[in-house]
């Protein structure tokens, strides 16, 4: 009966020693982590949906107040690219000066890492005949998406969109 005893003492001394779980040291303070991805992606989109909201808007500066300085716009790629905010500057101000009644819906964005593309619906009215061509008065309806791309700190480096440049010009040619 001893040796019953001593063996069941025995068994509960030592079975806290057989557990692996480490115990947090309490003066240790937790690191913040890092944000997730599905945070920056988040955040970008946000920061994306902005940018396209201030544009609806007519605010061009508001439009860039995330792009870096040495950003550049690639557009659909049947021009060459506009490099540095300040060029984006202009090119906004005069695409958003020669038209009226802008519009977006059916507006949805989506993140991939480093991308967000913002998908929508579009339709404006031309106040001024623009780039060349006699377009006063004259309204264009098109889908377009519009592809940003982020750097670490969530700044627009890049922006790219695909949209018919064709049905943009047939809509505006009447043809």
């Amino acid at each position: 009966m001893k040796s019953f005893f001593l063996t069941v003492v025995l068994s509960i001394l030592l079975l806290p020693a057989c557990n692996n779980e480490k115990k947090p040291d309490e003066s240790v303070k937790e690191e913040k982590t890092p944000d997730s991805v599905e945070d920056k992606e988040e955040k970008n989109k946000q920061t994306a949906l902005a940018s396209v909201n201030a544009i609806i808007s007519g605010d061009v500066e508001g439009t860039l107040k995330d792009v870096t300085a040495d950003a550049v716009d690639y557009g659909d790629g049947s021009m060459a690219p506009i490099k540095s905010k300040d060029s984006i500057v202009a090119m906004l101000k005069g695409w958003r000066g020669s038209i009226s009644e802008y519009k977006g819906d059916n507006i949805m964005a989506l993140a991939d890492g480093d991308y967000v593309a913002v998908f929508g619906d579009w339709s404006a009215t031309f106040k001024t005949d623009f780039m060349g061509m006699k377009t006063a008065g004259k309204t264009i309806k098109m889908k377009d998406v519009d592809i940003f791309k982020f750097n670490s700190d969530g700044k627009i480096t890049e922006h790219r969109n695909v949209q018919s440049s064709a049905e943009m010009i047939k809509q505006l040619s009447g043809k």
